[in-house]
């Protein structure tokens, strides 16, 4: 039997912990967009060093290429 991925992918998208994890990640970048410490299009991204997108400490943030970030998983 194969996989339906659209079905699977629409399914983790839309439950309420990837909702909230998404808004918490999305908030932290738009507040360093405001301070200025990336910019559109840099190909940054910022990383939760503890891997918990709600823990938004200045301790547990920083900025990294986004290469690095997502190959850490």
């Amino acid at each position: 039997m194969a996989r339906n991925y659209k079905k699977e992918y629409k399914k983790f998208q839309s439950s309420k912990k990837s909702k909230e994890d998404r808004a918490s990640r999305n908030k932290m970048r738009r507040r360093y967009l405001k301070k200025g410490k990336v910019t559109k299009n840099d190909k940054k991204d910022i990383d939760h060093k503890d891997g918990n997108p709600k823990n938004n400490s200045k301790k547990n943030l920083r900025v990294v290429k986004r290469s690095k970030n997502r190959a850490k998983k």
